[in-house]
């Protein structure tokens, strides 16, 4: 279990540092992370963020741009929405990744990223 905790731990540190106005896929995240291959693992530990910490979930979409939820759900539209107060375009659930995709340089994955 500690192990998995600290997985997790290292997921939710990488996703805090997609900014705002961009987002990242599950695999690039666990990528980032240290955890390649592991983006269902991503996902599975964005349903366990403690209260206490901010993490931005809705950031994180499928390779493809799309939102993981089903089109029209009230996760969809709570995802949609929350990405649009940040300026990110959802067109039929998906975000256009060549214009909102996070492309970190070298200095952030150094310095802000622990893995």
């Amino acid at each position: 279990m500690f192990e998995e905790n600290q997985k997790y731990r290292q997921i939710w540190h990488t996703v805090q540092q997609v900014p705002a106005g961009k987002v990242a896929s599950y695999g690039q995240i666990a990528d980032l992370a240290g955890l390649p291959g592991r983006a269902r693992l991503v996902g599975k530990s964005l349903g366990f963020v403690p209260p206490v910490l901010t993490v931005p979930w809705y950031r994180v979409l499928r390779s493809n741009g799309q939102l993981a939820f089903a089109k029209g759900s009230e996760q969809a539209q709570k995802q949609t929405g929350l990405l649009q107060e940040e300026g990110v375009a959802v067109l039929n659930n998906r975000v256009k990744l060549s214009e909102f995709g996070w492309q970190p340089d070298l200095s952030e994955i150094l310095h802000k990223l622990r893995f």
